[in-house]
């Protein structure tokens, strides 16, 4: 079986956010214990398995995604890879649409190479932080919201950019403070350097302590920064080691992101399900 390692929210290898992708040829998914195992494996942020649905549904392709340490409701940057997989082999063109337990996204790609997800958009709430959040993770918020039930994040309002990006987070301490994990952002310092805003994502309490470039927490910062900048089109600079690129546009309760993704490893699963 081909397995994928593909760059995503990026358009040069070795940046971006790694997910691996493994299109099944089934009608079906292997039991659950058999995917985990070989997300740990992989040890990447996600790994996003997908098989093909009869024609004529609501659906192509069923989706799921896995951390080294569970399953999660949805993802971003595995999607933008999954349909990158697609595209590049032939397999799919266009738009195309997944089954997933967030319900049903869809990723169309464009003739320059780069691909748009149409997400749910996130429902923000106001938040109170939780006892212990600023010393977890090393800043004072300026506010705290949730993003919902299908991301589970609380994401952080923090003073400016700078703050983010020095940002050294007690992992062991943050992974008591969400259900999934903590969005940390604030406005870029100069937007004339082709991003609106900054962000960081730290999700230690489903195994990751940084992710590189997390899609989903696109689908609340989106909301938050249009609000707040008085615009519907932005750009997100993930400021990881890796960083990223994420451009959004707010459609109502739905979110376009779109990116760029770099196949950088094709090769063979040996062992079955």
């Amino acid at each position: 079986m081909r397995i994928r390692i593909v760059d995503a929210f990026t358009d040069r290898a070795f940046t971006g956010n790694p997910a691996a992708v493994l299109l099944l040829d089934s009608e079906a998914f292997p039991e659950a214990d058999r995917l985990q195992e070989i997300a740990l494996e992989m040890n990447l942020s996600e790994t996003a398995f997908a098989h093909p649905l009869p024609p004529g549904g609501t659906a192509d392709w069923a989706l799921r995604w896995f951390t080294p340490a569970t399953e999660v409701d949805m993802c971003g940057h595995a999607t933008l890879a999954t349909a990158h997989v697609l595209h590049t082999t032939g397999t799919a063109s266009g738009t195309v649409r997944f089954a997933a337990r967030c319900g049903i996204l869809s990723a169309t790609a464009h003739a320059d190479g780069s691909l748009t997800l149409d997400f749910p958009t996130a429902p923000l709430t106001p938040a109170t932080a939780p006892s212990g959040l600023a010393a977890a993770l090393g800043a004072e918020p300026l506010s705290v919201l949730d993003t919902g039930e299908h991301i589970g994040d609380l994401l952080v309002e923090l003073a400016d950019e700078t703050s983010v990006r020095e940002l050294t987070p007690d992992f062991a301490a943050l992974a008591s403070c969400s259900r999934r994990g903590i969005i940390a952002t604030a406005p870029a310092e100069d937007p004339a350097r082709g991003y609106d805003f900054v962000s960081r994502g730290f999700f230690p309490r489903v195994g990751i302590d940084e992710d590189p470039v997390t899609g989903s927490a696109h689908t609340a910062l989106a909301p938050f920064w249009s609000a707040r900048l008085g615009r519907d089109e932005l750009t997100g600079l993930q400021v990881s080691a890796r960083t990223g690129l994420v451009h959004t546009s707010l459609r109502g309760d739905r979110t376009l992101l779109t990116g760029n993704a770099v196949t950088v490893l094709d090769g063979e699963l040996l062992t079955g399900f």
